[in-house]
């Protein structure tokens, strides 16, 4: 399997309509992000590509939803960075959090 190494794909667990948008940590392998917006028409799932994207420092074009419109459970395409990367970045994001 021939994968690209600036991109990888990112298991995470959304919680809408949240009283905020942040990402709550990791649960395994999974990333735990909270969002205000409600699952209704879509709108979680945008607002969950336009968040990662930011947080990540991406264009909002490198992150795709790839499975889970309807579900909790989503699979996420990231484009230019590897998962390591991701990490690291997301990491950062966390503690920053923390220290707020």
């Amino acid at each position: 399997m021939n994968r690209d190494p600036s991109s990888c794909r990112l298991a995470v667990k959304v919680i809408p309509g949240a009283s905020r948008n942040e990402i709550s940590g990791w649960q395994g392998e999974t990333l735990k992000v909270k969002l205000s917006a409600p699952p209704a028409d879509g709108r979680a799932n945008d607002a969950l590509v336009e968040f990662l994207a930011g947080k990540l420092d991406l264009p909002r074009r490198a992150v795709a939803l790839m499975r889970g419109e309807t579900a909790r459970q989503k699979l996420v395409r990231i484009d230019g960075l590897a998962l390591a990367e991701v990490k690291r970045r997301l990491a950062t994001v966390i503690e920053s959090h923390k220290i707020n």
